[in-house]
């Protein structure tokens, strides 16, 4: 579990983060969401570690991350696993080497063993014949499924996503959300997703933390979010046409 406790983070004169608490529970698709300038990128950076905060505390599985030793550090980087907006793979390198790359920095593992554990990371994200091309001869569903593979090769405890499914038709977005839910589960990762995509929000919303302004407004999971009276969390989800298209589909199923 990773615990966020009153949060705050501002820069020069400007509050950004204004007192956030939240958990992150192992296990589950833990979503992050709200409008552009709300602090939740901001708030995945603190939480990694990428940015300090000003007051409050951040905890892994009960240890605070600004009271861990260098060496905890160390292990904590080693157990976490980032998958990147733009997928962030090295143009030169093929898709292979790209998903060693990370054990061949971080551990002492011999080439073989650092392959085989590659190569069972591929086929568990299904990359079919993709070992040798690079990430320009292949499609962008499939450089996201690179981007998971990498950020797993390392058997992470904690997996955090950037907007996955940027630049990602509906249909592939479905199968990104799909395989981060069925990883987290099949691992029981605590897994953290910042993201704006309803349709993530409706298809792996188990926990979703709704920021506003710096703060949280709402806390709740995929169920929950058709019949908030949250008026801001209303306003951002109808503001999608799928999601108003999946609400309808839903609450008709339920007269059924």
């Amino acid at each position: 579990m990773i615990q966020a406790s009153k949060m705050y983070k501002s820069f020069k004169d400007t509050p950004v983060l204004k007192g956030v608490s939240a958990s992150f529970d192992k296990g589950k698709t833990n979503l992050i969401i709200g409008q552009s300038g709300s602090g939740k990128t901001v708030f995945l950076k603190c939480l990694l570690g990428l940015h300090g905060i000003d007051q409050g505390s951040i905890s892994y599985d009960g240890t605070e991350l600004d009271k861990m030793t260098p060496q905890e550090r160390i292990q904590l980087r080693q157990d976490i696993g980032m998958v990147f907006q733009g997928s962030a793979l090295f143009d030169s390198m093929s898709v292979e080497e790209n998903i060693m790359f990370p054990m061949q920095m971080l551990t002492n593992k011999s080439e073989g063993e650092i392959r085989d554990r590659a190569n069972t990371v591929i086929n568990r994200v299904n990359l079919i014949d993709a070992n040798t091309k690079l990430p320009s001869e292949i499609s962008g569903g499939m450089q996201k499924r690179v981007a998971i593979a990498r950020a797993i090769v390392m058997n992470p405890k904690y997996l955090f996503c950037d907007e996955p499914n940027s630049g990602l038709d509906p249909k592939t977005s479905i199968i990104i959300d799909n395989l981060i839910q069925e990883i987290t589960e099949e691992y029981q990762i605590t897994t953290v997703i910042n993201t704006h995509d309803m349709n993530s929000v409706m298809e792996i919303g188990q926990k979703i933390i709704f920021l506003e302004n710096g703060t949280k407004a709402w806390e709740g999971d995929k169920e929950e979010i058709f019949s908030t009276d949250n008026k801001s969390v209303s306003d951002f989800v109808y503001s999608s046409k799928l999601f108003k298209r999946v609400r309808t589909a839903y609450l008709n199923k339920r007269k059924d």
